[in-house]
């Protein structure tokens, strides 16, 4: 984390997503913060709350994106989730409590990798000697002088042939430990996850364990012996303190679509009250404590990153008390063509890209000018600007239909090379271009 400095933070999403300075500073500075209050003394540390942050802009733009880069870099646990389905208990929707069980769900696996990683090679030398177990029957012992040394030179060249391949193919049989766990889901008015973890937890530790035996190839009782000596070389109980130390301290929430439960509550027809809605995620955000199979989480330190488009509502439509604990507010701006022509060429893994490198599998190889770049760009922007508004992702839908022909025929065309030119795009695009009625382009 020390190595992550705003600057450098900003530029690491440069490599992904094209402008939104603003936003990207916001959420670079937010995320330094994060170090630099692990570095206070411990009672100034806990007074130190996050600088939680609401991206303002349409769909398309990078919000989602740059906060899920965000938490890629720092290796911390994220999840996004849709506020308008975190409704008031009784009526529909989720408990709000849910989004941190998922968050520390997220975070055990994110340590579990981490540690798996660390024991990898001491995994595969114990799967590697129980194959070897498997392949070589026990030495006998028939009191046979140098039989124990013929037996270890036997096994030692079947470990060599082990390691280059030469028995992948050959079969073995072994027992694999498997316990029976029942699904149990319990409704209550306290929501599925309060009360169904804890019942689930019962039924595991009282159901019996089985082996089964399992007949397979070498290179795939490897994967499993490999997966199970890891397994048994982790501390279970210290990942899941590490899970939940990092969920409180590094924990990224991403609040999606929170317009939605912003502004009254529907005039026409039963409706859940969206001022509801917002009081129930107020204890989350400003700070509460939450059960969780791993134990009591404390919620005080995550960062929450809301986002919303706000066409029917604005920011100062939420409670009082839920913009108080937003007090970072970016807007984002609305993609033009130039910034289409960047997002097909800058990024590492640019939409032109991915599609030469799908289509070079079936050998075909193609190759986009740049007039046939800028022109897929201005096509994106116009009917962005005739119909709905979606951003980049109108992008997929034009290149989509513009290499429709190309992605059906490659596996038979006989031209294995094609430029994709401008006049290329207007004759695949002319209907997108000239036609008004785009419903049916409409993602």
């Amino acid at each position: 984390m020390k190595a992550l400095t705003p600057r450098r933070i900003v530029a690491e999403l440069d490599r992904y997503i094209v402008g939104q300075g603003d936003a990207k500073r916001a959420v670079a500075i937010a995320m330094r913060n994060r170090w630099r209050r692990q570095q206070l003394a411990p009672d100034l540390r806990d007074e130190v709350a996050p600088k939680n942050i609401i991206m303002i802009g349409p769909t398309g733009v990078g919000k989602t994106e740059i906060a899920r880069r965000l938490s890629n870099l720092a290796g911390a646990p994220f999840i996004k989730v849709e506020a308008s389905k975190y409704t008031e208990v009784g009526y529909h929707g989720r408990d709000v409590e849910s989004m941190i069980r998922d968050l520390v769900s997220v975070g055990v696996n994110l340590v579990q990798m981490e540690e798996r990683g660390k024991v990898a090679a001491k995994a595969s030398e114990q799967a590697e000697e129980r194959l070897l177990d498997l392949l070589l029957p026990p030495a006998p012992t028939t009191g046979e002088e140098g039989e124990a040394e013929r037996h270890a030179r036997t096994r030692e060249r079947i470990r060599d042939k082990l390691r280059t391949g030469a028995l992948d193919e050959r079969e073995v049989e072994f027992g694999v430990e498997e316990r029976a766990t029942p699904f149990v889901e319990v409704f209550s008015n306290q929501g599925v996850e309060q009360l169904g973890f804890d019942f689930q937890d019962a039924f595991e530790r009282m159901m019996p364990k089985h082996t089964r035996s399992m007949k397979m190839k070498v290179s795939e009782a490897r994967k499993i012996l490999t997966e199970e000596a890891a397994g048994a070389l982790i501390d279970k109980d210290k990942i899941n303190r590490e899970a939940v130390d990092r969920v409180e301290n590094m924990g990224i929430i991403f609040l999606d679509e929170i317009d939605k439960i912003a502004g009254p509550a529907s005039k026409e027809g039963p409706d859940v009250s969206r001022e509801g809605v917002q009081r129930d995620l107020l204890p989350i955000v400003e700070g509460s404590t939450v059960l969780t199979r791993q134990g009591m989480v404390h919620t005080d330190h995550i960062l929450f990153i809301a986002a919303g488009a706000f066409h029917a509502s604005k920011p100062s439509d939420l409670i009082p008390e839920l913009q108080g604990r937003f007090p970072i507010r970016v807007e984002l701006s609305d993609l033009t063509s130039d910034d289409f022509v960047r997002i097909l060429t800058e990024p590492k893994n640019a939409l032109t890209k991915q599609y030469s490198e799908m289509l070079a599998t079936d050998g075909v190889k193609v190759t986009f000018t740049g007039d046939a770049i800028r022109e897929i760009a201005e096509v994106a922007a116009s009917v962005n600007r005739r119909t709905q508004n979606i951003g980049a992702r109108r992008l997929h839908t034009v290149i989509e239909k513009l290499l429709e022909d190309v992605l059906f025929d490659a596996p038979d065309v006989e031209q294995r090379k094609i430029e994709v030119t401008k006049d290329y795009v207007r004759e695949k695009l002319k209907d997108i271009a000239e036609d008004e009625d785009l419903s049916r382009y409409i993602l």
